[in-house]
């Protein structure tokens, strides 16, 4: 196998807040992946580094009496101790806010100018008229155009999932003052994405390019036809000035993803090596995004883009992962229901037992992953220290105490050997592939069938037993022989205790191909204790820790209730024909994230309608059940199919929606009045 050159970057954290427990879940992801490949000899840099620029950065370092720069020194430092706490092995965690990446974002610029790929444009935008400044898109927010769902942000709805331009809010409000935005003028600049359509079709379609899921979502955009992209933004921001523009500066989306190329060129004018053999256009390099779903936009279609049209290459592939729930609740930063990395860390617990447990929840596509509870303290202390810690704790004290601290010189026969030894190809095939739970299912098959060898040869009977010594300490032996194999492929999960197993085995770091070799005649070092079982009370600690994170001021106060809208007369209510009906079959939308598609029985006839409903309820829950419906809305056609009406569900301040359903006895195709 010859050696590969791979250069690995993480979605760069956004430099306003804690790293939280759904954050981990990619940095983790890649962090495995990295471990993996350079235990197989590949050449493997890992870079990430602080988002620092933006809006958002400036009124939060305002909020705190500090300066931008202050404040985001102040967060790089807690970021770097979340992710090192966590074993986290970047070999290099920058900042957007470097010389590196303002020379880069400037060359960049100035590449795609002369390329022909930026254009100057007179827009209406939002200002707030108290703060003197235009609003971002997030720092506006109002009623949604689509679905009248009220305090949605300026970009997208979080209801219907309908996204549009801030100027199309219904009553909008400063988030900022909670001021009412001014529309007002002002020249921007952006980047021809429009005109990158057939370059980015025909990337985006690259086998093994992007996951399945990606790719439709690609579809969707294309479908949609690509806009321009405005990558400035007025003074007072916090960011690159544009070149030859005074009082412009550049979008944070603009230089956050030139910050993987200024992490690289840190890193690399410290070590020696070539960026060009990296980032430069034709590099037979490997190059990988790990990346969040919520950024896929950016990362698929505008980085690549910019990429190909400075000069540059594209990357290998992008590989994207869900979000994480906590007990079933979706983590939020905007609604403060999330738990701190740093929090875990306080209380006491393991970081590699949170790395086991996403690890045995990932897979190779972006489905989201939950961290139930009661489960993780289950399945932890059930595989870990039950199943595979059980294995050298049965066998070390016995190869100390009675043989000196030497293994045998020959072990006896065993299936086990030559199973674990074969198992390295598939195993590494599923590390590859990034199928983590995969790998950990079938290594811990494994732990199972070498703990039912403990339990046949029984080593605490043998050592009561005279002249029973050699088939004692040739059992141990091969027990210490196949923990060694297990541990080989769960270090990139969980490289601390594969630290300390090297250690106690008296050995040099593990590599994969270590997993064709065996330990004969050689000396360990006395056991100690190698993982504890997790005390359910240090998770209640967590809990504890976090609850007004996690049961948010507004909640403990009650759901905030919106203002009842303007008055209507009995003839514009009886405009609207609402029925009942009966939800007959229900189904996922491939290639769409919120919703699902439902087939409603009206009494003499059956609707199809698509419901952004998917978060909250499951297909196979909803057949069966009544609920009401809006049945002479106009039909609407959609990318996947003709949508016949709207299903009416509940929603407030709080997260959450709720189907509306008539009480019992009421049949399909009942007008309601």
């Amino acid at each position: 196998m010859s050696a590969r050159k791979i250069l690995v970057t993480n979605a760069l954290p956004y430099a306003n807040g804690a790293i939280h427990l759904g954050h981990l879940v990619g940095y983790i992801q890649a962090d495995i992946w990295v471990r993996f490949q350079k235990m197989r000899g590949h050449t493997v840099h890992y870079v990430c580094g602080d988002d620092t620029h933006g809006t958002p950065i400036m009124i939060n370092a305002e909020k705190q009496g500090m300066t931008p720069e202050a404040f985001i020194a102040k967060m790089y430092d807690e970021h770097v101790a979340d992710f090192a706490g966590f074993h986290i092995g970047f070999d290099e965690f920058y900042t957007t806010n470097s010389p590196e990446n303002k020379e880069l974002a400037s060359s960049i610029y100035r590449r795609l100018k002369a390329d022909g790929k930026i254009a100057v444009k007179t827009i209406s935008q939002l200002y707030d008229p108290q703060k003197q400044m235009f609003l971002p898109d997030r720092f506006v927010k109002g009623e949604c155009p689509k679905c009248a769902a009220k305090d949605q942000y300026g970009d997208n709805c979080e209801v219907c999932g309908a996204t549009y331009a801030p100027t199309e809010l219904k009553n909008p409000f400063s988030a900022v003052s909670g001021a009412t935005p001014e529309l007002r003028q002002s020249e921007h600049y952006f980047f021809k994405l429009s005109e990158c359509g057939d370059f980015l079709a025909d990337w985006t379609r690259q086998p093994g390019r992007l996951q399945k899921e990606a790719a439709n979502k690609m579809g969707e955009w294309f479908e949609a036809g690509l806009q321009d992209w405005d990558i400035s933004r007025d003074a007072p921001y916090f960011g690159f000035e544009i070149p030859d523009a005074p009082g412009k500066y550049f979008y944070v989306w603009l230089d956050a993803p030139i910050g993987y190329i200024a992490a690289t060129k840190h890193l690399f004018d410290r070590i020696g090596e070539d960026l060009e053999a990296y980032w430069a256009e034709g590099s037979d390099a490997e190059l990988y995004h790990f990346i969040g779903k919520d950024i896929l936009y950016f990362h698929a279609l505008f980085w690549p883009a910019v990429l190909k049209y400075s000069g540059h290459r594209t990357p290998t592939a992008i590989n994207v992962n869900g979000f994480l729930t906590v007990n079933g609740e979706k983590m939020s930063k905007s609604r403060g229901t999330f738990i701190t990395a740093k929090s875990y860390l306080d209380v006491g617990l393991n970081p590699e037992w949170l790395r086991y447990y996403y690890a045995a929840k990932l897979g190779s596509g972006i489905e989201d992953a939950d961290l139930s509870l009661g489960d993780f303290v289950a399945r932890v202390n059930s595989d870990l220290v039950g199943k595979y810690i059980n294995i050298a704790s049965r066998a070390a004290g016995f190869i100390q105490k009675r043989f000196d601290g030497k293994l045998a010189a020959t072990l006896p026969d065993s299936p086990l050997v030559a199973k674990l030894q074969a198992a390295a190809t598939d195993l590494a095939a599923g590390f590859e592939g990034r199928e983590f739970s995969r790998v950990l299912r079938e290594v811990m098959a494994l732990t199972d069938e070498v703990n039912q060898y403990v339990d046949q040869v029984k080593p605490w009977e043998l050592a009561k037993q005279e002249g029973r010594d050699a088939e004692l300490h040739g059992a141990c032996s091969l027990l210490i022989n196949l923990f060694r194999l297990l541990t080989i492929y769960i270090k990139p999960v969980l490289p601390k205790l594969a630290a300390d197993v090297e250690t106690f085995l008296n050995v040099a770091p593990l590599q994969w191909a270590d997993a064709g070799t065996l330990l004969l005649g050689h000396a360990i070092k006395p056991y100690s204790h190698l993982m504890t079982r997790i005390d359910p009370k240090q998770v209640d600690a967590l809990v504890e820790a976090n609850k007004q994170s996690l049961a948010p001021a507004a909640a403990a106060a009650g759901p905030q209730i919106e203002a009842i809208a303007p008055t209507i007369n009995i003839d514009d209510f009886g405009k609207i024909d609402l029925r009942v009906a009966k939800i007959i079959d229900c189904k996922h939308v491939e290639g769409a994230e919120k919703l699902l598609q439902l087939t409603l029985d009206l009494g003499d006839h059956t609707r199809n309608v698509f419901s952004g409903i998917k978060s909250a309820y499951k297909p196979e829950d909803l057949v069966g059940r009544l609920t009401v419906m809006v049945a002479n809305l106009a039909p609407r056609k959609m990318k996947f199919g003709l949508s016949e009406g709207m299903v009416l569900a509940a929603s407030g301040s709080e997260p959450g929606l709720y189907l509306l359903s008539p009480d019992s006895g009421a049949q399909p195709g009942m007008r309601i009045s």
